[in-house]
């Protein structure tokens, strides 16, 4: 008989262990949504959302979301903060990467596209197709100095290959999308 109530006893132990627990996840069941939506939420933001082709230079890099932490020229091709997307009218979209050497110099070879050559860049399931109009150096400050053309633009930035304190800009516009 003592047996059987130890064994009762251990079982009852069991069943409140886990009704605790049970009721431990049910009180903190808005805390781990919470904490799901938080990850959905960035595991979003991490994921490409445009791709840039240049044939020429044999370029096909993927780009993310300006608020990503994937967004930045130390890991990829970047979109600046001041872009305006494609699918907004009147848009301008500035791209940077690191020229030089190395595993991240996406735009090591940015310098050998000329007048006429073409880009294109995939963005929401739609490629916009764009042709270089100006390419020139300026001082490497922060800032581009560029003139807003009537069409949609695409600049492409990075460090000049042949002047220190220089920045290579390559300004292109917008040609029949689809």
């Amino acid at each position: 008989m003592l047996k059987i109530t130890n064994k009762i006893f251990f079982l009852l132990i069991i069943i409140i262990t886990i009704l605790s627990l049970i009721k431990i996840d049910n009180k903190n069941l808005n805390k781990l949504n919470k904490i799901s939506l938080n990850i959905n939420i960035i595991k979003k933001q991490d994921k490409p959302i445009a791709k840039l082709i240049i044939n020429k230079i044999n370029l096909e890099e993927y780009l993310y979301d300006i608020n990503s932490s994937e967004n930045t020229i130390e890991k990829h091709v970047t979109f600046l903060k001041e872009s305006i997307f494609p699918d907004q009218n009147n848009s301008i979209i500035f791209i940077a990467a690191h020229s030089g050497t190395g595993k991240i110099a996406y735009f090591q070879k940015l310098d050998k596209l000329e007048i006429n050559d073409k880009i294109k860049l995939l963005y929401n399931g739609k490629y916009y197709n764009y042709i270089v109009k100006d390419i020139w150096e300026d001082n490497k400050n922060g800032y581009i100095n560029i003139i807003k053309e009537l069409e949609n633009q695409l600049i492409l930035t990075t460090c000049s290959p042949t002047k220190e304190n220089k920045q290579l800009i390559i300004n292109c516009i917008e040609k029949e999308s689809n």
